[in-house]
């Protein structure tokens, strides 16, 4: 008989479930579902020569004008983001992180969106053991991630790590607006054991400001995302091209339009 996985059948299965649910119910956009991949999607340790090549194709489709450079940091940036937020909801949120072998991730257009998981049993403990265990598991993924990017658009190992460190360091942030009883230094702590274990120190910080009574923690970043390839006159508001006096003061004003009750 085919094993339907749209009920939870045992503990594997239902803890599948509660993290796909958890992970969706806190972001407002993580699709995923329980279950393995359906045919061309992209899976850790999998042939994903097709999948990453429609990807490349999209992009490049999309942005001609930006050229190769472009084109390999947002397939850098595509393939990583979901199993990071799931790493970091898994290992702060819910309390305990999946086997990302049975992780994989779909591609709508020119962007990866929508994601499986194979239930299994997960890892429990601590914050900082979680970490351990999930990072160790996207420092390996990464790696063959960077790999593959490489067959279409190169993208040298430095660039590739500050934007990951990057994603790190905002979800930390991302994190304390959601938990904020854990407190600045606390989320700091973290954010260090991440960057440790997924071997990025050095490669982005955390910058303290105090801004209408309130204290903020912004991202300084070392990495560009290059979306300036696009629009030249405009940067994002953490761009590390810009005055660093200008990009204070932006990142202070998008943080503080992002509090609670604003």
């Amino acid at each position: 008989m085919t094993r339907s996985f749209l009920f939870a059948q045992d503990s594997a299965d239902a803890a599948t479930t509660r993290l796909i649910a958890l992970a969706a119910a806190v972001t407002g956009f993580m699709k995923g579902e329980p279950g393995p991949p359906p045919p061309l999607w992209y899976q850790p340790g999998g042939d994903n020569h097709v999948m990453v090549g429609q990807l490349h194709a999209a992009l490049a489709a999309a942005y001609p004008q930006a050229g190769p450079p472009l084109h390999a940091v947002r397939l850098w940036t595509n393939l990583l983001w979901q199993p990071a937020y799931l790493a970091v909801i898994g290992a702060h949120i819910h309390g305990a992180v999946p086997d990302f072998g049975g992780f994989s991730q779909g591609r709508r257009g020119v962007y990866v969106d929508g994601y499986r998981l194979l239930p299994a049993p997960q890892v429990a403990g601590s914050p900082e053991k979680l970490i351990e265990h999930a990072g160790g598991q996207i420092r390996i993924m990464a790696a063959t991630m960077l790999e593959e990017v490489n067959l279409w658009a190169p993208l040298k190992p430095l660039p590739a790590r500050r934007l990951l460190a990057e994603r790190m360091l905002s979800l930390m942030v991302w994190l304390h607006a959601r938990r904020p009883a854990l407190g600045q230094e606390k989320i700091a702590t973290y954010a260090d054991l991440w960057l440790d274990v997924l071997g990025l120190q050095g490669q982005g910080s955390f910058e303290t400001v105090v801004a209408e009574g309130r204290s903020l923690v912004l991202v300084k970043r070392k990495g560009c995302c290059l979306d300036y390839l696009l629009d030249p006159d405009r940067l994002c508001a953490n761009c590390p091209r810009q005055d660093n006096a200008l990009r204070l003061a932006r990142q202070t004003a998008n943080a503080l339009a992002e509090l609670p009750g604003r």
